[in-house]
């Protein structure tokens, strides 16, 4: 018995496999490589959208920080704006009483004790203020290419309509990823699974007659739409 479980076990993994050499290969064939949806010109920048991405649309994050760097063109301005002026600035963000004393908090650090560089290294970037390893990964991943997993809502719930997990624990899922996905696609997976949840695999109402990857997904509905 334990022998065929073993047996059972290997052929399940070689399974799953394929099942997500498929899914990368329809990923790529739809929507190829994406850069980053938050706007930014320097590594600091992108640190600051991401922190205000938290819970917000990166749409609303965009239109934000149009004015944002605009108004704090430096990680100085930053680091030496007034609480309660940069709460009013990045209301609309939402909790932005914390993301304020984050943003202003973290700026301070990077320019005590990094020279005003962004560090590359995961450790040195969840020490900052507000920045955990979502935000750290969208910076190692996005400017220094580290091969880096970003796991946000879009992520954690296609990755669990997939089957490709079942944990509902950020870091948990990360580094189940990491076991199944090729480093070269560990940043792309991200901004491509961000497509396809905008689009067809939408929350409330997930268009699965219109899914490429339908086939490949045991969550499939085929008359979802019309129910």
């Amino acid at each position: 018995m334990r022998i065929f479980a073993v047996y059972i076990f290997k052929v399940r993994k070689m399974e799953q496999k394929e099942r997500v050499k498929q899914i990368l290969a329809l990923l790529d064939e739809k929507y190829g490589p994406i850069k980053c949806y938050l706007n930014h010109e320097n590594p600091w920048q992108l640190l600051i959208a991401t922190i205000l991405s938290a819970q917000c649309t990166d749409d609303r994050v965009n239109l934000v920080t149009a004015n944002l760097f605009k108004k704090y063109p430096t990680l100085k301005d930053f680091a030496e704006a007034d609480l309660t002026e940069m709460e009013k600035d990045i209301r609309s963000t939402g909790f932005y009483h914390n993301k304020a004393k984050n943003i202003i908090a973290s700026c301070r650090m990077l320019l005590e004790l990094y020279n005003g560089e962004v560090p590359s290294d995961i450790d040195k970037l969840t020490a900052l203020a507000g920045v955990g390893r979502k935000t750290a990964n969208v910076i190692r991943g996005n400017i220094y290419a580290i091969p880096s997993i970003v796991v946000d809502t879009h992520v954690k719930r296609i990755t669990n309509m997939l089957g490709l997990t079942k944990s509902q624990d950020p870091v948990k899922i990360e580094h189940e990823l990491m076991e199944i996905l090729p480093k070269d696609h560990w940043i792309r997976y991200n901004t491509q699974v961000i497509a396809l949840g905008r689009s067809i695999c939408v929350a409330r109402r997930p268009k699965c007659g219109e899914c490429f990857l339908s086939h490949l997904c045991p969550h499939f509905t085929p008359d979802i739409d019309t129910i």
